[in-house]
């Protein structure tokens, strides 16, 4: 059912990339009904918006009163508020250490420059159905930067309110709520709700229709697609972690990436037959076997260093190294999103409560991204205060580079400084 590539024979990397590309492409899913949902809901507003949710969730109602809000809180088992609850404590308190100064320098000649942190005045979150642990991994570090109106965009799910994320959304206090999906959500935060930026993680529509709507609106510094994991295991490693950590990966979407990394090929065996039998009482079993079908990976590994650049070449979202002598990778490791280490670390759990952010970056994007943090939320701004000695000394070597550069209205503007009284 998986795919199996024998990182011994020459042409692996051919294989791999392949893989790869095929899914970092978009080719796995046609998405091109994206750019036109986002020009009729740009042009057309509300009216597009409503056909689009009629159409893709039979969702008539975008704004749901406060009245059916409440009642859709009330019906939320207490014990999923109070896990709620101790995600959030956990989160807040993780997310409060990264709190940024601003940064001050005045130099000999009394010039004042200044990096000053300004919070976005308005952020949209994408949370996609029935789940409250996204919402409080984007909205909380929002909150925290000091991002003043924060809009939730969350669909449906059956047709009903979500009382999880509902509740999620009244301990933070966001009062704008849409119940909304898809391209038409980000289509909406755009150009009807016109925030400043969108962040929150979705399917292969939405993480396109983020990208086609940036330079509208911003949007975080990574691709926020579907989920992915790379598990790294040897002969040590108890085989049901392997496979609950993959099933577990494979479950959210049909195009989740999974993909296992081992050199032990009595691994390899013994993880295909237990695959199966798992999968046989996954409730979401259609879901998690298409996506380790099409978007599942077995890659045999010859040795250490391979493994460290099969992973890096990946650019997991979720990585876990779940072999003893993970000391010897750790460090040689530059490409993930985040990185679970040891038996007793497992993605899943990341997902809620560890108190790290599971919006991560995706598609190969955590070769050049982190994910979600204090930093997303902020615009720095440099403030720069010169004395009437602090131009004089430093207009000169400035005006020597404007004109080497053929910029003779600069090197006017600066030497207007320097002679004035």
């Amino acid at each position: 059912m998986i795919k199996v590539i024998n990182c011994k024979n020459k042409n692996y990397n051919k294989e791999l990339l392949s893989f790869l590309d095929k899914r970092r492409s978009g080719k796995a899913t046609d998405t091109a009904i994206v750019p036109n949902i986002l020009k009729d809901i740009k042009i057309n507003g509300r009216k597009a918006l409503l056909k689009y949710e009629k159409k893709f969730s039979k969702n008539t109602e975008i704004v749901p009163s406060s009245q059916k809000i409440n009642k859709s809180i009330k019906l939320l088992n207490p014990k999923i508020k109070k896990a709620i609850d101790f995600a959030y404590d956990r989160i807040l308190k993780f997310h409060s250490k990264q709190k940024v100064k601003d940064i001050k320098y005045v130099d000999k000649f009394k010039n004042k420059l200044e990096y000053k942190y300004v919070p976005i005045q308005s952020v949209g979150i994408y949370v996609p159905a029935n789940l409250p642990s996204t919402l409080l991994m984007n909205a909380i570090p929002a909150k925290i930067a000091g991002v003043k109106r924060i809009v939730l965009a969350n669909p449906k799910l059956n047709g009903k309110l979500n009382p999880s994320v509902l509740y999620a959304a009244k301990k933070l206090g966001i009062k704008e709520i849409y119940s909304m999906g898809g391209a038409q959500a980000i289509a909406s935060l755009t150009y009807i709700q016109k925030v400043n930026k969108i962040v929150g993680p979705g399917n292969i529509y939405v993480a396109r229709s983020k990208r086609e709507v940036f330079g509208d609106v911003g949007i975080e510094g990574m691709i926020a697609g579907p989920s992915e994991i790379t598990v790294l295991a040897d002969n040590k490693t108890n085989l049901d972690d392997v496979t609950t950590s993959m099933i577990g990966q494979a479950e959210h979407d049909i195009n989740s990436q999974c993909v296992l990394i081992t050199k032990d090929k009595n691994l390899v065996n013994k993880f295909k037959a237990d695959v199966v039998q798992k999968l046989k009482k996954l409730p979401r079993k259609n879901i998690a076997t298409k996506s380790l079908r099409n978007n599942g990976l077995i890659l045999l590994a010859k040795n250490d260093k391979q493994i460290v650049d099969l992973i890096n070449e990946i650019a997991p979202e979720h990585l876990e190294l779940n072999v003893y002598n993970y000391k010897n990778y750790l460090n040689k490791i530059h490409n993930a999103g985040s990185i679970c280490i040891g038996r007793y670390s497992p993605m899943a759990v990341s997902d809620y409560n560890v108190g790290t952010n599971h919006v991560l970056p995706t598609l190969g994007s955590a070769k050049f991204s982190s994910g979600l943090n204090l930093n997303e939320f902020y615009k720095k701004i440099s403030h720069i205060t010169l004395t009437k000695k602090g131009i004089e000394k430093i207009g000169e070597y400035a005006t020597h580079l404007a004109e080497y550069e053929e910029l003779d209205g600069h090197a006017q503007s600066i030497r207007s400084r320097m002679k004035g009284k």
